[in-house]
């Protein structure tokens, strides 16, 4: 049935352009012969085929836009015959006399034009008699597009100040009483479209009344165009004839469309100073009116304008425009008790940009719209309407934006007090935004109080809510629990005390976020706390000062703190991240000189290793940590650090593996030779060491030829020569140059060797480290004597 309509429309218009060329035709033929009388005759009968009412405004649209091009021919030609003497009144009559009236209408308006032009009457009484004329067309689309012609044809012979056709006196007065006519009169032939038809063609209609507004909204671009038109007559007259002919009509396509043409079309600085008005009609219009929409729009527009310019900002006061646009929109909210959620918070972002645009000093009005906000969410309960949480955020956003601190923000009472309306999900969302502005302005926050009540915001990412187990996919969850780490590391003050309190803060706000998140919050805790261990190491001394307050903050209080911390993490469970954060406390602790803590901090270390860490290449791992951080160890008493080594060379001869055995064997090497300790050179033990690690490469060859058929690589044999050669270069007396030959002989042998397998990697460490030992030679001196003696 549709598809019929559609065709037959086709059908129609293709006649109606048919009919309208064949006239043309035989109208241009008149032209060219001057042939006046013909040429009425026959445009006549061409603008008779706009008198159709079969088709749509669309279909319609194409066949006026050809009849206007045919027109503008038609008015150089009516210009030519009134050059040559033509009397211009005469043909004023004589189109009259057209048989039907809308193509006597367009001919009128088209000779119209001409008489304005030729200035032999006075523009504002051929435009009166036009716009009156025009009423005789009461069928809306015809009606619609005749006075969109007339408003086309007289646009550039307005009577305005300064223009060419200004007359006497008060002539911008007829100026935009023609315009304010002629658009009072398209709105009512808009308005009607709605009333025409079955109920059954409602939305058809709509559309089409939606493809004619531009129509009507032309007038009032025309009218924002006419120099003459100051502030006081937009305040006196065009603002509200306009805006009675907007409420008057009663219709919600005409007013919301009508007030944004309004918005959009005239300046800021006259919306500004006639802002009562504007918001007056606002509780008038129909209740399906999407006001929030216009509200928002002119909210933006005067933002813009206050973001212009600083010099503007004085007009605003003087207004008041907050207090106008605030009592506006609760006027408005009150009114339309069905507005959903989502209008009213759009209203209230909208009024909160303004407001920080226009008054960025003033917080009390900034948070005097979020408790607005917050007592019409207070009915509601948590939002899930997903539009609204939307505007929320862009609510929230707002502040941060503009003064790119959230310590500002958060001197807002009621800014917490909305986000306590979010779902989990736009909390999450919401305290990333937070903390990507934090990030972005390097925002410095430095007392506890601030943290704390950061942290209240941040709930969703700090902790699951209400219990809440839902799906959340592991890269984002990995994304927030990383930005919360970098919110942590950035928390600083340089008042020893006050860091303190701000770590236990955020102790207290990561201890209750559950296993999964503790492996991404404790540790930047513990980097924070031990940098604070750091500053107060160089600043005071505890057992020093007899004076010192108990209470104040001491790197033994910090460590407490620290050992309670990492404690969490066994129930996740996460040893070997625990491990590591214990030996960089170990080695804080050390710094400070507190052995029983250093000691405690190595004792949980190795209780972890033993009955936690089971993956083999975990323990290789943490083997090599524990080894590490020992070595760097200057704290402790005889008795604790041979405990703590023999504990380490223990744990290496039972790693599983004989390669990882003989790694960690030589690595232990160095827990008894420190450079720059002599109380700790031991070269007997070290000698021990290195021939057990020679020990555990030789089984681990024999092991390779009775599994594989050959010895394997010799990689673990040069690797422990060079452990040979360093501590021979560091002046170990139980290192001898025999002991390294013989070691040198066994390699190349085992290389020449049948059963050897091939590995060019090793093959190249050799060669670098046979390098090393010519270099050295060649060095001369004392150095260079002392290599002299290996031969190669």
């Amino acid at each position: 049935m549709i598809a019929d309509g559609v065709e037959n429309e086709e059908k129609w218009l293709a006649a109606g352009i048919a009919g309208l060329q064949q006239n043309a035709f035989y109208m241009h033929r008149a032209l060219d012969s001057n042939n006046l009388r013909d040429a009425l005759k026959y445009s006549a009968q061409m603008l008779s085929e706009l008198r159709t009412s079969k088709l749509s405004p669309h279909k319609y649209y194409e066949l006026y836009m050809r009849a206007f091009d045919e027109l503008r021919k038609l008015e150089m030609f009516f210009k030519e015959e009134a050059r040559r003497g033509c009397s211009i009144i005469d043909l004023y009559e004589l189109v009259q006399h057209a048989g039907n009236i809308l193509p006597r209408l367009y001919l009128l308006c088209t000779v119209g034009s001409v008489y304005i032009k030729s200035k032999e009457a006075p523009a504002k009484d051929v435009l009166k008699d036009l716009v009156e004329m025009c009423r005789g067309i009461q069928h809306p689309v015809r009606g619609l597009f005749l006075r969109s012609y007339l408003s086309q044809v007289s646009r550039d012979k307005l009577p305005d100040i300064g223009s060419e056709y200004e007359g006497d006196a008060d002539t911008v007065v007829d100026a935009v009483e023609f315009v304010l006519q002629n658009f009072t009169e398209m709105n009512k032939l808009w308005v009607r479209m709605q009333h025409q038809g079955p109920a059954r063609e409602k939305e058809k209609r709509e559309k089409e009344r939606s493809e004619l507004r531009d129509l009507v909204g032309k007038n009032l671009h025309v009218l924002s165009q006419i120099e003459g038109v100051d502030l006081d007559m937009y305040k006196d007259t065009v603002l509200p004839r306009v805006l009675e002919q907007v409420v008057n009509c009663k219709d919600e396509i005409a007013q919301f469309y009508l007030m944004d043409c309004i918005i959009q079309v005239f300046p800021d600085e006259y919306h500004l100073q006639t802002l009562e008005i504007l918001l007056g009609a606002c509780p008038q219009l129909q209740p399906s009116v999407d006001i929030k929409t216009v509200l928002s729009r002119l909210m933006e527009r005067l933002s813009n304008y206050a973001a212009s310019s600083a010099e503007v900002l004085p007009e605003f006061l003087q207004v008041e425009a907050f207090s106008k646009l605030n009592n506006a929109i609760g006027k408005v909210i009150e009114a339309q008790v069905d507005m959903p959620i989502f209008g009213a918070v759009t209203l209230y972002s909208s009024l909160l940009t303004f407001t920080l645009h226009v008054h960025p000093d003033r917080l009390d009005y900034a948070d005097q719209v979020l408790g607005a906000c917050v007592k019409k969410l207070s009915s509601k309960g948590k939002l899930d309407d997903s539009k609204a949480t939307k505007q929320i955020v862009a609510l929230l956003s707002a502040p941060l934006e503009k003064y790119n601190d959230i310590v500002t923000a958060l001197k807002l009472s009621n800014y917490p007090r909305v986000m306590e309306y979010l779902d989990l999900e736009t909390n999450k969302i919401m305290a990333t935004v937070i903390i990507q502005s934090i990030m972005k302005n390097n925002t410095h926050i430095s007392t506890a109080d601030k943290v704390e009540a950061l942290f209240e915001l941040m709930t969703g990412l700090i902790k699951d809510l209400d219990g809440a187990e839902e799906e959340v996919d592991e890269d984002d969850f990995k994304d927030e629990q990383n930005s919360v780490a970098r919110l942590i590391q950035m928390l600083y003050n340089d008042d020893q005390e006050e860091m303190f309190q701000i770590i236990c803060t955020v102790k207290k706000h990561i201890m209750t976020g559950g296993p999964r998140r503790l492996p991404f919050t404790v540790p930047p805790l513990v980097f924070s706390s031990l940098k604070l261990v750091r500053r107060l190491q160089g600043s005071q001394d505890q057992e020093e000062n007899p004076f010192a307050d108990e209470s104040s903050t001491s790197p033994k209080k910090i460590f407490q703190l620290l050992n309670q911390t990492i404690e969490a993490l066994l129930i996740v469970p996460a040893p070997e991240l625990a491990l590591r954060l214990y030996l960089q406390c170990a080695e804080a602790a050390n710094d400070c000189d507190l052995e029983p803590v250093a000691y405690e901090f190595f004792t949980q270390a190795y209780i972890l290793y033993e009955e936690e860490v089971s993956d083999s290449k975990a323990q290789v791992t943490a083997l090599h940590l524990i080894i590490g951080t020992l070595q760097r160890m200057h704290v402790f008493g005889v008795e604790n650090r041979d405990t703590l080594t023999h504990k380490a060379t223990g744990y290496s001869a039972k790693l599983l593996k004989k390669p990882d055995q003989c790694r960690a064997v030589y690595s232990c090497a160095h827990l008894f030779w420190v450079d720059d300790q002599d109380n700790m050179k031991d070269g007997e033990r070290v000698l021990i060491c290195l021939k057990r690690a020679l020990r555990i490469a030789n089984a681990a060859q024999q092991m390779s030829n009775a599994a594989r058929g050959n010895t394997g690589s010799v990689s673990l044999f040069v690797e422990i020569l060079n452990k040979y050669l360093y501590f021979y270069e560091k002046g170990n007396p139980q290192i001898t140059v025999a002991a390294i030959q013989s070691l040198i002989e066994l390699i190349t042998t085992e290389m020449q060797s049948d059963n050897s397998a091939s590995d060019p990697a090793a093959d190249a460490f050799l060669a670098s480290t046979l390098r090393y030992l010519q270099f050295q030679k060649q060095k001369g001196g004392a150095i260079g004597e002392k290599y002299e003696a290996i031969k190669v």
